[in-house]
């Protein structure tokens, strides 16, 4: 017996055939699940972008090009739902951080119990040398990934992690006096 393609399963999927779109979900899940499972820490993660991937690919079905190969079209919705999942659930929360130590845990071992936020230490934070400001202000104000963050600036994306967590370091040392 031959194994129907992917594209052969969509364009049936589209003209109607209602088991070869269930095939083709099912195929899909099987295929974006180990790509999910090396980006995200557990297996509810995992569920919930690729759940979350599969009704992308659902509502823009109509959007599939038949000349085209299914697989690309495919990872490049997978590869938006993660990014705006992990945006949503790791990002958001530092930009929206009420305290900067719930961000990078810069107040760790402070006896001091008033929170500092990114604007009660703006001062100290542009006071840090060459380009950790912006990259701060990239990072943590306006949610933008490391990758992102380089992209911008012109940098590698192991400089603005390595920029960062000196910027941290130094921040640490101002506030905590470690």
């Amino acid at each position: 017996m031959e194994e129907t393609s992917d594209e052969q399963l969509m364009r049936q999927a589209l003209a109607g055939d209602k088991a070869a779109y269930n095939a083709l979900l099912t195929h899909i899940g099987r295929i974006l699940r180990p790509y999910l499972a090396k980006r995200l820490q557990n297996k509810s993660e995992i569920d919930d972008v690729l759940q979350e991937t599969l009704i992308s690919i659902h509502k823009a079905r109509h959007t599939y090009d038949g000349a085209r190969a299914l697989k690309p079209w495919i990872f490049a919705i997978a590869h938006y739902r993660l990014q705006d999942y992990l945006r949503k659930h790791y990002i958001d929360p530092l930009r929206h951080a009420g305290e900067l130590s719930e961000a990078e845990h810069i107040t760790a071992g402070t006896s001091n119990d008033l929170p500092l936020t990114y604007e009660s230490i703006h001062g100290e934070i542009e006071a840090l040398p060459g380009k950790q400001p912006r990259i701060l202000q990239l990072l943590h104000r306006e949610g933008y990934t490391a990758k992102e963050v380089a992209a911008k600036l012109g940098m590698k994306e192991s400089a603005v992690k390595v920029a960062a967590h000196r910027a941290y370091k130094i921040l640490r040392n101002k506030l905590v006096g470690s």
